[in-house]
């Protein structure tokens, strides 16, 4: 990808569709604020969550958000983001609630295979704990239908059952922008105002509302090895394996998650306007170009999912 190299492409794509889908996510979220009693947001820190961020601001004012903000751990983030994710939260004034994947190993509810298993897929218990123990009735996500196979099935009001999981063939019907929100005890809704978004638009949205986000989301220098097409950063968590060459290369993430899972892609995108003329021209999903844990199997993620993932 070179986002140098497409000027053109720049002076003709228009950000005015960008209105719309700003006006339905701020509906969605304050339909949240009014149907729900106690709803959170989850927020990483990563773009998804700033862009739903800066929607609730201006759903409801700045300084103004009727709910907390929710993370879920898992020991292995980025130091850039979690560093970014709790300035973001002290300059909003928002509460803020971590909840640690390390903390339900302690518990004995979460058990490794191995020391070095990635903990990416253990979040859905940490999760469900953290529902447990505030009594949360719906969970505000940034997730989008263009990311993945499983995710382009869910509702933007998804049903989860008394278990957490998500049920794909028993999803309510949206119709005329009507959501069913009637909840049995002890069951939620995983709620995504911006499920209809793209890649594009929420970095055409980055660019337009001028978002600052974590630094690695954009063009650095980073030692990483090749490995099954993907570039994994080199850290003491993915040290390379034998017979791999370590190389720097300039690199920017488009997705960020556990430390374990994620990848970067070669990239000089140093700004915003760079990363969207990158993503005119991408031809792969970025969960498909960045994402280990997606790469086991086609389902491996509608599985998660079934049992209380995001």
């Amino acid at each position: 990808m070179n986002a140098r190299a497409e000027p053109q492409l720049l002076r003709q794509i228009s950000n005015r569709h960008l209105d719309s889908l700003e006006e339905e996510a701020i509906f969605i979220l304050r339909e949240v604020a009014g149907a729900f009693e106690r709803p959170t947001l989850l927020f990483s820190g990563g773009k998804d969550s700033l862009v739903l961020l800066k929607c609730a601001e201006k759903a409801f004012g700045s300084g103004r958000l009727p709910y907390p903000l929710l993370m879920i751990d898992t020991g292995h983030n980025f130091r850039e983001v979690t560093d970014f994710r709790d300035a973001r939260a002290k300059e909003l004034g928002a509460e803020l609630i971590v909840r640690s994947v390390e903390d339900s190993m302690k518990r004995g509810t979460v058990r490794l295979a191995r020391p070095d298993e990635s903990r990416n897929v253990h979040q859905s218990v940490t999760l469900l704990e953290a529902i447990d123990e505030f009594r949360f009735d719906a969970l505000i996500g940034g997730a989008r239908r263009d990311e993945e196979k499983a995710r382009a099935k869910e509702r933007i009001f998804s049903h989860r059952d008394s278990f957490g999981q998500w049920q794909p063939k028993a999803q309510r019907p949206e119709l005329w922008t009507l959501f069913n929100t009637r909840l049995a005890p002890g069951e939620h809704f995983r709620v995504f105002p911006i499920s209809n978004w793209t890649e594009l638009d929420v970095w055409q949205y980055i660019e337009r509302e001028n978002i600052a986000l974590p630094s690695i989301y954009y063009a650095h220098q980073r030692q990483v090895v090749e490995r099954k097409g993907l570039l994994v950063p080199v850290t003491e968590l993915t040290p390379p394996r034998a017979g791999e060459e370590v190389v720097t290369r300039t690199v920017r993430f488009r997705t960020v998650g556990d430390i374990t899972c994620t990848c970067p892609v070669a990239s000089p995108a140093a700004n915003a306007s760079e990363v969207v003329a990158e993503t005119l021209v991408a031809d792969v999903s970025e969960r498909g170009a960045t994402r280990m844990d997606d790469k086991t199997s086609d389902a491996s993620m509608e599985k998660r999912k079934k049992d209380g993932y995001f």
